[in-house]
């Protein structure tokens, strides 16, 4: 049967439409019935607070690619779509739009404020749906799960009653990092650290009934105003007649003892630090060592508060400046020092993190992170690329307990209320409807939220309908492997396997894969706010969506940073896309009426042939294995190669005289045999990366089966491995390389025919011979001459491969004259760049002074130009002669 012929361009957005909407029909997505165990993957939920960035392109595309692969090989295939509340941050969104209305959540009221939450998570959720189409994500959109739908709220409740009655979580009055402008508490991982230039200020202290001072050394002088003690090491001598002694806190005069504590560094500024509880978490383990009350002097909003005395009302900036001031004018300020500290910084908006004393409900990690790192060391659990495995564990060994409670409206409200009569605290999964203790009903449910991450590392098993057991969750927990950045290998994949193993005893996947991050020139991550990344949707729009995910894997290596992205460079994706349409639009005419046939014998099939069909196999073989191991860029490149190079530029072209030959002959017959064969690999191969093109093309292929969505995944045929043939194609490979080469170096017309003479003997003679007509055709040659009695012709272009000699005779092909003077016109401007690079080099002001990146791109620069010298003198030799 003919196919319809093929558009002379491909139109992605035209073949998009008609493709995602066609797979979703069939079912596809869904995971078939069957005993085999299943490929899962459950997607880290995007977070409703806008639409998917490039990072989520990237991320999505890597699982659709394994995804798609498991599934064309027959495995059943679950990847399981949600999207995340994401607490804070959808807030914060909702806030500023608030904002631009002139109003704040308090004039909404919670009820209110929350309701306008659902309705951008409703707006938000759909367009991040339909973005996932775009991209090509093979999710089962019937299993779709969101944080905040009532099975996982359940399930979020289910947790933390079953930890608070365990003991692992509690409340308690402890530093927290606190927002001052989001006003709530964020985890550690929610912090970001900045190197920043700030300066170390030594303070006096008088000491009582005495002339002496004490001398500390601190980067925050308004926090002293909470000091309530300041220690010194107990074995440091400087200060041994001040033990038991007693400070003076200038401005408010309040008496602080001077107490002795092994945490002090004696080494740290003066070897005396001021001892502030309530807003240093070092400070509060020393306080709470000591006996010693916290004084907090900063409100919610760090702004300076009752404690503060004089500089009440100040935020915690001016009171730095004012505070300095101050203790200048009373000659208590000894020096400044400039001094690098990291300063946290909110994740969410960036505001300087305050350590404030705070109370919180908290999980216990060490009890829970104890298999998790188990799973790994033992190796029930495998973190790919294997260095990130050190990172994991160095982190499960240093972990603090988990600040859970947020001081926010939008999220899973906290499970606990307060009796009203007896003050009893009720954590229950459902709400009560009385005290159990007194029967009282006047109960009052915790204002606060949980973190957004105590809903996530639930997620490989509360989308599967934990704590119910339901069937999904017996079959596809736990999940095949999870991918993921490793900027959340903290926040959320550690978090998930401690989940796992206490709420399922085993590991939520077998194998994490954690892809790099892609970057800008300049190292940066892409991100809209910086303005160094398109939407992904636009991209899609100007180059479509195989050619962006082509180009983002093709660009990946395993594990490490995509680097010096840019919107041009999906340019990649978009020239293999076309040159993969062009090719089977070159042969697509030859093909209408071919109907593959097994029971026929294969037809007689030429050296090329051969050697296509093994390179085909071989193909298969190292995109699967590269595949398997998480080596998805270098899949992509193998396939990539293999069909840019080996089939479009040397079989094709090799491949045209015999096709063009006509229908009936053996020779047309077993390049049919051969490009039918070669493409219906080629389509399989690349669908996982490129899933609408493939699917047109498959469609325009004539005996395929179905969809190639579902197609049988390739294997090498037996006996398709041909070394010999292989062998032979090699070296014609690389003698018309060379031919070219100098057809190229001495500027031939490709109108001109050349003869090709070729020194050569043995073997190698005999299979150049054989090939007489594709080196003729290849090299555009007008004749050809093998043997090992060729004569070198008198003015001729040479080359030697493999030790065998090939000569270019030039006599009538090029006006000699004038390719000389253009060659010694192009040699005169190299060996002047040539000189000019070499004399830099011998500079030691440059190599000294130039940055190393500079040097190295000038020495490249230097080997560059010295080859191309000589180059231009062996070739002016030639014509000179």
């Amino acid at each position: 049967m003919n196919q319809p012929e093929l558009p002379k361009n491909y139109d992605p957005s035209q073949v998009e439409k008609r493709w995602y909407g066609h797979w979703v029909e069939q079912g596809y997505f869904r995971p078939k019935d069957g005993p085999e165990p299943p490929f899962v993957i459950v997607i880290p939920p995007p977070n409703v607070t806008g639409s998917l960035h490039f990072g989520h392109a990237f991320d999505h595309t890597i699982q659709d690619l394994l995804i798609r692969w498991q599934r064309m090989s027959g495995v059943p295939t679950l990847w399981l779509p949600g999207t995340d509340h994401a607490g804070i941050a959808t807030q914060n969104v909702v806030e500023r739009r608030l904002a631009e209305e002139g109003k704040t959540r308090f004039d909404l009221g919670r009820e209110a404020f929350i309701a306008e939450v659902w309705k951008w998570k409703d707006h938000y959720h759909g367009r991040i749906t339909e973005q996932m189409k775009r991209l090509g994500d093979s999710v089962d959109w019937s299993r779709e799960r969101f944080t905040m739908d009532e099975g996982l709220s359940r399930a979020v409740r289910e947790v933390f009653v079953r930890l608070y009655r365990k003991g692992l979580v509690y409340r308690g009055n402890r530093i927290i990092n606190w927002c001052p402008r989001c006003h709530t508490a964020l985890s550690d991982e929610e912090v970001n650290h900045v190197e920043t230039d700030g300066k170390l200020y030594y303070i006096q202290y008088p000491i009582k009934d005495s002339k002496r001072k004490i001398t500390v050394a601190t980067t925050r002088p308004e926090t002293m105003l909470g000091d309530v003690a300041v220690a010194v090491h107990p074995k440091d001598k400087r200060y041994a007649p001040l033990h038991g002694k007693t400070a003076i806190l200038p401005f408010l005069r309040r008496e602080i003892p001077i107490i002795l504590d092994d945490a002090v560094d004696p080494k740290f500024g003066t070897g005396a630090v001021k001892v502030t509880p309530a807003h240093d978490p070092n400070d509060f383990e020393m306080g709470q060592r000591h006996g010693l009350t916290p004084i907090t002097v900063m409100d919610p909003s760090a702004v300076m508060n009752e404690n503060a005395g004089d500089f009440r009302g100040l935020s915690r900036e001016e009171a730095r400046g004012r505070i300095v001031e101050a203790l200048q004018d009373r000659g208590l300020l000894k020096r400044v020092e400039p001094h690098k500290l990291s300063v946290g910084h909110c994740d969410r908006c960036d505001t300087v993190v305050e350590p404030y004393l705070s109370l919180q409900w908290f999980v216990k990690m060490k009890p829970l992170a104890e298999p998790a790192y188990r799973a790994v060391e033992m190796g029930q659990m495998t973190i790919l690329p294997r260095r990130w495995e050190k990172v994991y564990l160095r982190w499960l060994e240093g972990i603090r307990d988990w600040c859970i409670s947020r001081q926010l409206w939008w999220g899973h409200r906290i499970p606990v209320w307060t009796c009203a009569d007896c003050g009893e605290a009720i954590v229950e999964v459902e709400t009560p409807a009385k005290c159990p203790k007194c029967g009282g009903a006047k109960l009052t449910q915790d204002e606060d939220v949980l973190d957004t991450w105590f809903s996530a590392w639930l997620w490989p098993f509360s989308t599967l309908g934990w704590p119910e057991q339901t069937e999904d969750l017996k079959r596809f927990y736990p999940s095949s492997v999870l991918v993921t950045g490793p900027d959340i290998i903290f926040f959320w994949v550690a978090r998930m396997v401690m989940a796992g193993y206490e709420f399922m005893g085993s590991v939520p996947f077998k194998q994490v894969y954690l892809h790099g991050i892609v970057r800008d020139a300049q190292g940066r991550k892409l991100s809209k706010s910086l303005g160094n990344s398109s939407d992904p949707i636009e991209l899609m729009d100007r180059y479509g969506a195989d050619s962006l995910r082509m180009t983002m894997v093709l660009l990946s290596p395993q594990g490490a940073d995509i680097h010096g992205f840019s919107d041009e460079k999906v340019d990649l994706g978009r020239h293999f896309a076309n040159k993969l349409w062009n090719a089977f639009r070159l042969v697509q005419p030859y093909l209408q009426g071919y109907e593959p046939d097994e029971s026929k014998a294969r037809p007689v099939l030429s050296d090329a042939d051969l050697w296509i069909l093994s390179e085909a196999a071989s193909a298969v073989r190292s995109v699967t294995r590269n595949l398997k191991t998480y080596r998805i860029g270098d899949a992509a490149k193998d396939i990539y190669d293999f069909t840019w190079r080996e089939l479009c530029d040397w079989y094709l072209e090799m491949a045209k005289p015999r096709l063009y030959a006509g229908a009936d002959t053996p020779d047309a017959a077993a390049v049919r045999y051969t490009i039918h064969q070669v493409f219906s690999t080629v389509l399989r191969l690349l669908h996982p990366f490129m899933p609408y093109i493939t699917e047109e093309l498959w469609h325009a292929l004539p005996g395929t089966q179905g969809d190639v969505c579902v197609a049988e995944w390739p294997v090498p045929p037996r006996g398709a491995a041909n070394p010999a043939a292989e062998a032979k194609m090699a070296l014609l490979k690389e003698i018309v390389g060379a031919v070219r080469n100098l057809r190229s170096e001495m500027n031939i017309s490709p109108a001109r025919k050349a003869a090709i003479l070729i020194r050569a003997e043995g073997r190698d003679a005999d299979v150049l011979r054989e090939q007489r007509d594709l080196i003729i055709l290849l090299g555009r040659g007008e004749s050809l001459e093998v043997g090992p009695q060729v004569q070198k012709p008198d003015v001729t272009a040479s080359a030697v491969v493999r030790n065998h000699e090939i000569f270019l005779p030039l006599t009538g092909l090029i006006d000699v004259d004038v390719e000389l003077k253009r060659l010694q016109k192009e040699y005169d401007r190299v060996l002047k760049e040539f000189d000019n690079s070499r004399r830099k080099l011998q500079n030691d002001d440059f190599l000294d002074k130039a940055k190393t990146d500079v040097v190295e791109r000038e020495r490249e620069k230097f080997e560059t130009l010295g080859t191309t010298k000589e180059k231009l003198e062996r070739n002016l030799g030639v014509l000179k002669r």
